[in-house]
């Protein structure tokens, strides 16, 4: 084959550029007899709706971070605002977000009578951009939620500093990230309070649920008391102990146990698996180091940081480099290379009607601004970081094994798009 025919995108009729069978490079979450063992032995003892597995699962997952508590939840969005609620937030209260992330890192503010005022993100990260949080703090900022988005490591020192000096809690939404590090330190572990998902998406994968991790005895029990009433009479807060009985959130928030089980035999393997992700997914990227248009999301070598098991990995756009080519054209002729890509990333929340219009709980005003005295509200051009790159994100394969000649097609997939746009054009 000449190298004019190898060059010619399959698009354009060209040969693909990946043509092995994947077999289980992207099979996930690994079940083993161990994990089918594990739900057979909860099943058969009819121990379903107990929480003796769940607590064997905290106290591993206590461990595993390095943390005083671990409490498990039935979703990471019942996690998160558990810990929205220990930190503090209540009606008429702030929390600040990213705009570009799953809504279940912000949205569940509402029913605790609060709201949430977005910042905008770093272009190169996708995470919150600590130079656009301090302005936006007010007298009734309670909690900072930062995202590790899509595994990459938010920059947290500044972040940190900023809400010490100013008296606001740190949440870190982990979903994306489990067992990613920020300079050395495990994600999850750095702010006042570490809550993710643990469904059976994402990388620390137990079916359905989530789980939060602190060293604050006053956040956990408070995360305790709003949706664990099985807990209350243990708790120690005087605050807490007239209350015992009933959850203070009126939720019931524990973890079913085919999940604990599930969780418990996945973070045993957890490591070893993430660490061959690493391998493979950085692998993938240094394939394409230099290659115009695209650029990798990870941190620097140098940086101490990681992605963790790159749950939802991404790509950075760079069109100008490209000829201007869309986003969704160079996506599309990856795939017709044989790879996986896909345009954008999730739905803005600053710009959806669910927040600028709809009244949930028949106030009469849009629920974001239902307790507020000023309206919060961000239009379009509010946040130019995070509008922008929209159209400069894209998806990347997730390889679950350091599989190097599999991996070596679809980087050339990538780079054989971007080294032919003109041919796009």
């Amino acid at each position: 084959m000449s190298v004019a025919q190898e060059s010619k995108l399959a698009l354009q009729g060209g040969p693909k550029a990946v043509h092995s069978a994947p077999g289980d490079m992207f099979t996930w979450p690994i079940v083993t007899a161990e994990d089918e063992g594990a739900v057979l032995e909860v099943l058969r003892r009819g121990a379903m709706s107990g929480t003796d597995v769940t607590h064997k699962f905290e106290e591993d997952l206590a461990t595993w971070f390095g943390m005083d508590y671990a409490l498990c939840h039935n979703t990471g969005t019942a996690a998160i605002q558990s810990a929205m609620y220990a930190c503090g937030v209540r009606t008429g209260d702030e929390i600040i977000c990213q705009s570009m992330t799953y809504w279940g890192s912000a949205l569940q503010v509402f029913s605790l009578g609060g709201t949430v005022v977005f910042g905008d993100l770093d272009r190169d990260t996708l995470t919150l951009d600590p130079a656009d949080i301090e302005h936006r703090i007010t007298e009734r900022t309670k909690a900072i939620v930062v995202v590790h988005y899509c595994g990459h490591p938010t920059d947290m020192d500044p972040i940190m500093e900023i809400a010490r000096r100013r008296n606001v809690k740190v949440i870190e939404d982990v979903s994306h990230a489990q067992g990613g590090l920020y300079k050395g330190k495990l994600l999850g572990t750095i702010g006042d309070v570490g809550a993710t998902s643990i469904m059976s998406g994402k990388s620390l994968a137990c079916g359905e649920g989530g789980f939060l991790v602190t060293n604050n005895e006053e956040i956990y029990e408070h995360a305790a008391a709003f949706g664990h009433y099985e807990r209350t009479s243990s708790l120690k807060h005087a605050d807490l102990s007239p209350f015992s009985g009933m959850p203070l959130g009126g939720y019931k928030y524990r973890m079913h146990q085919l999940s604990s089980a599930v969780g418990r035999v996945q973070l045993k393997y957890y490591k070893e698996r993430i660490d061959e992700i690493q391998e493979g997914m950085n692998y993938f990227w240094d394939l394409l180091d230099g290659v115009p248009g695209i650029k990798a999301h990870r941190p620097a070598a140098d940086s101490g940081g990681t992605m963790g098991g790159w749950y939802a990995a991404k790509g950075l756009y760079v069109p100008e480099e490209l000829g201007g080519l869309p986003v969704a054209k160079f996506c599309e002729a990856v795939q017709a290379e044989g790879s996986s890509s896909s345009p954008g990333a999730n739905i803005l929340m600053h710009l959806h009607p669910v927040l600028n219009e709809a009244d949930i709980y028949g106030v009469g005003k849009p629920t974001r601004i239902a307790h507020s005295d000023r309206d919060l509200r961000q239009p379009a051009g509010s946040l130019p970081n995070t509008e922008a790159m929209v159209e400069r994100i894209y998806s990347i394969p997730w390889f679950k094994h350091n599989r190097v000649p599999i991996i070596e097609e679809h980087a050339l997939a990538f780079r054989k798009v971007a080294e032919n746009a003109d041919q796009l054009q």
